[in-house]
């Protein structure tokens, strides 16, 4: 155990990223929640970084904006995808989404075959390098997180469909990036999970709150223990997550 790990200098940007996915996340996750559609952010998560493999593949500059625009592109034509078999297939719609995370999981094992350091990548994108992120690296997807939240608030029930799953795109393509795809699809599921018991108009609140102190207790546990942030947040989240469901479980019941 080393207490002199926890260096804010290399904790704080990871913090900030935390909350700015679960500004995004722990709204959206509700309504996935609501929706049954429990495992869109894992197949669009997953599409995004298939866009980033491929931008690899074909030997664009990693952090370049050619990058970002084959991930937004390919998350964006994967929430078309997800949109017209809502309205042909919705019965069927969770098991699409299944097999389009599948399909997309396999195509980027395939990109990186032949690459000597494709684990390293795959790695990468599965677990996320959250510790690595840096405060410049934060601004534009601030920004992106401000018109998102504003749009969500503002017009959320009118968007329909398209709008839904396209402002899901483009979230989780920024949040994949930053922090990965099992952390982006905690911080989406897992708040959701532990407010569900609750009135409408706490579900928010309690749903931040889950998220805050997970990634909180997590980064810092990573920090002192010397083991990857990423797994050791989502292990915090989904913990925070049953402390808080239980203890809203046990009140509704003497309620």
């Amino acid at each position: 155990m080393n207490l002199d790990a926890l260096d804010l200098g290399i904790l704080g940007p990871a913090f900030v990223a935390g909350l700015l996915v679960l500004a995004t996340h722990v709204p959206l996750g509700q309504q996935v929640l609501a929706r049954g559609i429990v495992f869109i952010d894992l197949a669009i998560a997953q599409i995004a970084g298939l866009g980033v493999i491929a931008a690899d593949f074909m030997g664009w500059e990693p952090q370049g904006m050619a990058v970002q625009i084959a991930a937004v592109s390919a998350a964006l034509v994967g929430a078309l995808i997800l949109t017209f078999t809502e309205k042909r297939w919705p019965e069927v719609q969770e098991a699409l989404i299944g097999v389009l995370f599948v399909l997309a999981a396999s195509a980027g094992i395939l990109l990186l075959a032949n690459n000597p350091h494709g684990g390293e990548h795959l790695k990468d994108l599965l677990v996320g390098q959250i510790l690595w992120v840096s405060y410049r690296q934060l601004l534009p997807v601030a920004v992106l997180t401000a018109a998102i939240l504003a749009l969500w608030f503002g017009a959320g029930k009118r968007l329909g469909p398209i709008g839904f799953y396209a402002m899901f795109a483009l979230a989780v393509t920024a949040s994949v990036q930053l922090v990965g795809v099992y952390l982006v699809f905690a911080s989406l599921i897992v708040p959701a999970l532990a407010s569900r018991y609750l009135p409408a108009r706490r579900r928010l609140v309690v749903g931040y709150s889950v998220g805050v102190l997970g990634y909180a207790l997590g980064l810092a546990l990573s920090a002192v223990l010397d083991l990857p942030s990423g797994a050791v947040v989502v292990w915090m989240l989904a913990v925070c997550g049953m402390v808080f469901a239980w203890y809203a479980a046990s009140r509704a019941k003497r309620g």
